[in-house]
């Protein structure tokens, strides 16, 4: 099996010692994103809402790099600075995943990368 790196310039660079996504036997398993413009590689936004639309386009736009997309999803884990935000976030995912529900964790995490108050990971498959 062959296990390939995923990189793309329309979502932010790892800020770490980690791939944006990597793909292997069919998946493609996707880096934790948050709302970091990819251009300026700032924060985007102040309230969970806003932070949870970017780090959607930002996953949305390494699962293209993948050769996917967001309807390919079958797993997704949300880290939430604080579950009080939970139903400010869940209206914005629903909006973008629509009819489209994957399974997902949601967690409460005591702190995010550059001070983030959401980050979303998923698994996804290539292909048919």
């Amino acid at each position: 099996m062959t296990i390939r790196r995923v990189t793309t310039e329309s979502a932010p660079a790892a800020i770490g010692p980690y791939s944006q996504a990597m793909v292997g036997g069919g998946l493609v398993f996707c880096s934790g994103q948050i709302a970091i413009d990819p251009e300026t590689g700032r924060m985007v936004g102040v309230s969970v809402t806003e932070q949870t639309r970017q780090a959607l386009a930002n996953l949305a736009a390494v699962l293209e790099a993948a050769g996917c997309g967001l309807d390919r999803v079958v797993k997704t884990t949300v880290y939430l600075e604080s579950m009080d935000q939970f139903g400010a976030m869940n209206e914005v995912y629903e909006q973008v995943f629509a009819s489209h529900k994957p399974a997902r964790a949601a967690v409460e995490v005591s702190a995010l990368p550059k001070g983030a108050l959401v980050e979303i990971d998923a698994i996804a498959l290539r292909g048919d």
